[in-house]
């Protein structure tokens, strides 16, 4: 159990702050909506034991201010994107309401936000789900099997174009742009080529992949709630991830000479 805010000393209210400004870091890393970083920060640092926890949040960096006997310490993080991953997310709230019961205290909680680490999918697992939900979206428009096979190859070598530009840390804008060309490339043969009966169809569904869903729901939800300059940003992040597909996908039309996914 942690100690009462009556007697909490300096050192234990400074491990206290990181502690939370931790928890805070790694759920905006991760994709989460500013009210539940928020929410979650300052219900960790009340759980156990300061008397206010104030925060600030910004596009790359959050400030965590703890208050406990009239001794304020603030601290300040860069909060680098790593993914979206909601698995490190629930975990994060999950240490949380355990501190809030009274299961774990400053010791404990420090040591399980060290032992969350990011869970992924088999690569290979995920290239082939990402090739097959393109190629259906592309069944579901009405293409026939030699558009839904191509759809899939498509999409699915586009995928392992990105994990691959991810895997050397550019820049996600030319992440998405490199991998729409690519993508755009392959399905637009079928257009060229006459693959199906609806060759356009494959150039429309297999760049799915690629629409920013989630930053675009997390920026209403922030402006929706009040958080205006991080809806803002992140809005301006998706707008950009949109336009550098876009980029890609027109560069990749330009080269094989074939304009619009009409038929």
């Amino acid at each position: 159990m942690a100690e009462s805010s009556g007697g909490l000393t300096e050192p234990v209210q400074r491990e206290i702050s990181r502690l939370a400004v931790l928890a805070g870091q790694r759920l905006l890393q991760h994709g989460a909506e500013s009210t539940l970083v928020m929410d979650v920060a300052r219900r960790l640092g009340l759980a156990l034991g300061v008397d206010s926890v104030e925060v600030s949040l910004s596009a790359s960096s959050m400030v965590l201010t703890t208050l406990s006997d009239g001794r304020c310490i603030t601290t300040t993080r860069r909060c680098q994107d790593r993914g979206i991953n909601m698995q490190v997310v629930t975990e994060i709230q999950r240490v949380c309401i355990m501190a809030e019961r009274g299961v774990l205290d400053v010791d404990g909680v420090h040591q399980r936000l060290e032992q969350i680490q990011p869970m992924r999918y088999n690569r290979y697992l995920v290239i082939v789900m990402i090739g097959l939900s393109c190629a259906s979206f592309s069944r579901l428009a009405g293409g026939d099997w030699p558009v839904f096979a191509l759809t899939f190859v498509a999409s699915a070598v586009g995928m392992f174009v990105r994990q691959e530009i991810a895997h050397c840390h550019f820049n996600p804008l030319l992440n998405f742009g490199v991998t729409a060309f690519v993508t755009t490339l392959i399905s637009g043969f079928g257009q060229v080529y006459q693959i199906g009966e609806a060759p356009f169809l494959a150039m429309a569904s297999s760049v799915l992949m690629l629409v920013p869903g989630f930053p675009l729901i997390n920026a209403i939800s922030d402006m929706v709630k009040g958080y205006a300059n991080m809806g803002i940003a992140r809005w301006t992040m998706a707008s950009l991830l949109t336009l550098s597909t876009s980029m890609g996908i027109v560069a990749a039309m330009n080269v094989l000479g074939v304009w619009g996914w009409l038929s």
